[in-house]
C-alpha cells in the first residue's frame, strides 16, 4: 500500500489532504507542529507526528522515520512573521529528505509565488505578498535538489466537496478559486504521473466563483 506524508495536517488544505488520500486507502501519516488541533486523525485512525518545521533538529528526526518510498506532500504555510515555516521549514524538509533518500515531493504554494508574482495585485501583494515570496524562496529551493519533485500553486481556497472540475494548467495567466479536496485530488493526479517530475502547476475550478 502507497503511503502518503502530508506536513501541515492540522488544518486547512493539510487536513482535507488528509480526508481525500484516507478515503482513497492510501496509508497517511499526518506530520503538525500540533496534531491535536486536528481530531480527526485520531477518528481515522491516522497515524500522527509531532514536528515544528521550523526546528531543524526535529524535521530530521521526523524524516528519517518516514519509509523512503512514500510520497511526501507539504501544505505548511503561515502569514505570521513569528512562525517562518514557508521557506525555513521547507528548506530543512527538503534537506532532510535529500539525505535520507525519500524522492518523491510534492510542493503546494499559491498563485503567485515564483513567476506568477507578476500577476498578482497590488492589494494581494499588500495582503499576502510577504507569504508568497516565503514561498517562492522555498520553491527555489526545491528546483535546486535532487527530489523527484512537483510544484502545485491553488487559487484562493475554500472548503466544499470534490467538484471533478478543478482544472490543471502550465505557463499561463490564471485567477480563480478551488475546494480543498480537489486540490487533494489533483495533487493525486501528479503524484501518479510521471511526467509532473521536475514541472510547476497551477489549479483552479473555473465552475466557482467569487
Amino acid at each position: 500500500m502507497q503511503t502518503v506524508v502530508i506536513f501541515g495536517a492540522a488544518s486547512g488544505l493539510g487536513a482535507a489532504m488528509v480526508e481525500y488520500f484516507h478515503e482513497q486507502g492510501f496509508e497517511v501519516i499526518g506530520v503538525a507542529r500540533d496534531p491535536a488541533k486536528n481530531p480527526r486523525l485520531a477518528e481515522l485512525k491516522v497515524q500522527a507526528l509531532s514536528c515544528d518545521a521550523t526546528i531543524q533538529s526535529q524535521v530530521e528526526q521526523t524524516v528519517s522515520s518516514l519509509p523512503k518510498e512514500a510520497w511526501v506532500i507539504s501544505t505548511m504555510g503561515s502569514y505570521r512573521a513569528d512562525v517562518p515555516v514557508d521557506y525555513i521549514g521547507h528548506r530543512y524538509l527538503i534537506n532532510a529528505m535529500e539525505v535520507h533518500d525519500i524522492k518523491r515531493f510534492l510542493l503546494v504554494t499559491s498563485l503567485g509565488c515564483g513567476d506568477s508574482w507578476q500577476y498578482l495585485s497590488e492589494r494581494s501583494k499588500q495582503g499576502f505578498g510577504a507569504a508568497a515570496r516565503e514561498k517562492s524562496l522555498a520553491e527555489s529551493w526545491l528546483q535546486t535538489s535532487t527530489l523527484d519533485y512537483t510544484i502545485l500553486r491553488p487559487g484562493g481556497l475554500k472548503d466544499g466537496d470534490l467538484t471533478h472540475t478543478g482544472q490543471l494548467s502550465q505557463h499561463q495567466e490564471v485567477h480563480g478559486l478551488i475546494h480543498r479536496k480537489e486540490v487533494a485530488r489533483l495533487a493525486h493526479e501528479l503524484l501518479n504521473t510521471e511526467q509532473s517530475v521536475g514541472q510547476i502547476y497551477q489549479c483552479i475550478d473555473p465552475e466557482l466563483s467569487w
